[in-house]
């Protein structure tokens, strides 16, 4: 496994529901993490209609 791969045990993205299938889930076609890795891209795409939504999960504060 490369050196360079992060592990995020404490993000994981949501279930997304494709907006015009109404009730079918989407899934995950892209993953782009920012550079500070401060927050993480999501691409869902349908697999029925090709309909894409993008979401931006930010990492949670850590508390000492």
């Amino acid at each position: 496994m490369p050196a360079y791969i992060h592990h995020h045990d404490d993000i994981e993205p949501a279930f997304i529901i494709c907006p015009s299938c109404v009730g079918l889930p989407m899934f995950v076609r892209d993953v782009e993490p920012h550079w500070s890795m401060a927050k993480i891209d999501f691409t869902y795409e349908c697999a029925d209609c090709g309909a894409e939504v993008r979401r931006t999960v930010v990492k949670p504060e850590v508390r000492h």
